[in-house]
């Protein structure tokens, strides 16, 4: 006898990209999907399938009916959800650099460097959005485990941008900062 177990958490296969006018639209929907338990990542769209906006979103394809479904309902705005294989490779916009005691990661525009010993941001740079000198106060000379994530506070694309750096130099950090 064959026993099938239900797994936990839908697998992130990708292969559907939506595309969106405006960043405020791309943020909206990704909150949308995941309060909604559709698993959703912010991408950086091959140049050519660019629309007005330099951010998509990542979805499993076989939940596309779904998804349109749902942003439907709650009134978001896209372009279109297309299949992507084979359309070109998503950018990653995240990466990753290590100096003497210190790690910086970029994401977009947006870098935020932490001290690897002791886990102090020890500078924040880039983007020109009126909300980063803002997000700079309140999070320079801090504990990155002690400061509230960008996208709490912030509202645009260097916001969003800052977020996704802190995100991953906080997951640096709890793997043991290197």
């Amino acid at each position: 006898m064959m026993f099938f177990r239900k797994k936990d958490k839908t697998v992130f296969e990708g292969g559907g990209l939506i595309l969106f006018h405006v960043v405020e639209e791309a943020i909206t929907a990704e909150k949308i999907l995941k309060a909604n338990r559709y698993e959703a990542k912010l991408v950086a769209p091959p140049p050519h399938l660019r629309k007005g906006c330099d951010l998509a979103l990542e979805i499993n394809l076989v939940e596309k009916a779904g998804v349109e479904r749902l942003l439907s309902e709650k009134g978001a705005y896209y372009l279109e959800i297309l299949p992507i294989k084979g359309v070109g490779e998503l950018l990653d916009v995240v990466q990753i650099k290590y100096f003497d005691s210190a790690c910086m990661v970029k994401a977009g525009n947006m870098k935020l460097t932490f001290d690897t010993q002791t886990g102090v941001i020890v500078n924040i740079s880039g983007g020109g959005c009126p909300d980063i000198p803002f997000l700079h106060v309140n999070m320079l000379d801090k504990k990155i485990t002690e400061v509230t994530r960008p996208r709490e506070k912030g509202f645009t694309l260097c916001a969003l941008m800052l977020d996704r750096a802190f995100v991953e130099a906080l997951d640096i950090w709890n793997r043991g900062g290197n």
